[in-house]
């Protein structure tokens, strides 16, 4: 092999020797051939002197010794989209549903806007607290008033 020939380094000898530690724990390797071997990791300078140490062994093997990967492929990113898809917007209007969330202010808006789930919260929160819960509400309504909202399909409300 063309690698054989590459020189190695402290730290490639290191862990030959530390594999073949490894080895003769499990019993695979005498312990005579273990120093011999050892001794010859040391004593490598290039890929091609410790190839033949690990040849007759099974895994675990140096990384170095593997052949090299494949690099993954590198693919280009999708080409931009020509425009943009208009976001269909709901038939329900922000304002409508900000004037009733501050006019009735017990979740009107909300369940003019078709959230049903959250109009209840609403409605709910208002009667337990005695009507101080309806700054929720209020607060709700100034929001939708100013950056608008979602109905209940996800589509945003019209302007």
């Amino acid at each position: 092999m063309e690698a054989d020939g590459l020189r190695i380094g402290t730290a490639e000898r290191e862990e030959a020797a530390r594999l073949l530690a490894d080895h003769f724990g499990m019993g695979r390797i005498t312990p005579d051939e273990y120093e011999t071997r050892v001794t010859d990791a040391y004593a490598a300078t290039t890929l091609g002197d410790l190839r033949p140490l690990f040849r007759d062994l099974p895994p675990p093997h140096p990384g170095f010794l593997a052949p090299p990967q494949m690099p993954m492929p590198v693919y280009a990113p999708p080409p931009p989209m020509p425009y943009a898809q208009p976001v269909p917007y709901s038939y329900r209007s922000k304002t409508v549903a900000g004037v009733l969330q501050i006019v009735l202010p017990f979740g009107v808006g909300r369940f003019y806007t078709g959230q049903i789930g959250l109009g209840l919260l609403q409605l709910f929160v208002c009667v337990i607290t005695v009507g101080f819960g309806t700054i929720w509400p209020i607060i709700d309504g100034i929001v939708l008033l100013a950056n608008g909202g979602l109905d209940a399909e996800g589509r945003p409300l019209r302007p």
